[in-house]
């Protein structure tokens, strides 16, 4: 694991991780932008030990951003192989989670860059590790589709979307995005399927099932219905 630099005073946060990994940093210093929040992982992002993950958050004049490098180990040293930088919503913490999303073995990594409906849902920014080029891919909708989880046993990510509905979308990778093709919607008592083609048309499969799973439910398939 890589170390702060002493001399910042710095603050500590666990969140069942080891404590060197995420850590919270205020410095005072003259200048426009402030480090926020920083997490280091040398261990598990991409190919394991073999790439270093950095990840800080600054608060500047009028916006807070994410900055984001990748580094590669190169004969025992740390070369700087990517720089990304995302925006960041100013309320919440980026709670950093490595994890493989697309079942190839390499974790990816997912933060949050924005809670809306009042905190029930829960936007991360999505970057999937690609294993030809050493590289994070930013996926580029996935912003649209809160509370993502990797459905292992669908083999894709499902998310859930809270607003005046309970909406279970069902998503597949596709280069840099998302594509959903089944969405499970639970108004009150009646239920719907939806699927959605390659084009991006959708259509009802099932319309106003009566709904025996509850108002508050996400589902973890849709043929049989089966909820979290």
């Amino acid at each position: 694991m890589a170390c702060i630099n002493k001399s910042k005073k710095t603050s500590i946060t666990s969140r069942n991780q080891p404590e060197d990994t995420i850590k919270k940093v205020t410095i005072n210093k003259h200048g426009i932008d402030t480090l926020e929040e920083e997490f280091i992982d040398s261990t598990d992002i991409g190919v394991k030990k073999t790439y270093k993950l950095e990840l800080k958050k600054f608060r500047g004049y009028d916006s807070i951003y994410v900055n984001i490098t990748l580094f590669e180990k190169r004969k025992g040293k740390w070369c700087k192989k990517q720089e990304l930088n995302r925006p960041k919503d100013g309320v919440a913490d980026c709670d950093v989670k490595i994890s493989d999303f697309n079942n190839d073995g390499i974790n990816d990594m997912t933060f949050v860059s924005a809670i809306a409906a009042r905190g029930a849902n829960e936007v991360r920014s999505l970057f999937i590790f690609d294993k030809k080029t050493g590289t994070l891919i930013f996926i580029k909708n996935s912003e649209n589709y809160p509370n993502m989880l990797y459905n292992k046993k669908l083999n894709c990510i499902d998310a859930l979307l809270v607003s005046g509905s309970f909406y279970t979308a069902f998503l597949r990778l596709e280069k840099d995005s998302l594509r959903e093709f089944i969405g499970v919607d639970v108004r009150g008592d009646k239920l719907n399927i939806i699927t959605t083609d390659k084009h991006g048309q959708q259509k009802d499969s099932i319309i106003d099932r009566k709904n025996t799973f509850g108002e508050f439910v996400r589902f973890k398939n849709f043929k049989p219905l089966q909820a979290y």
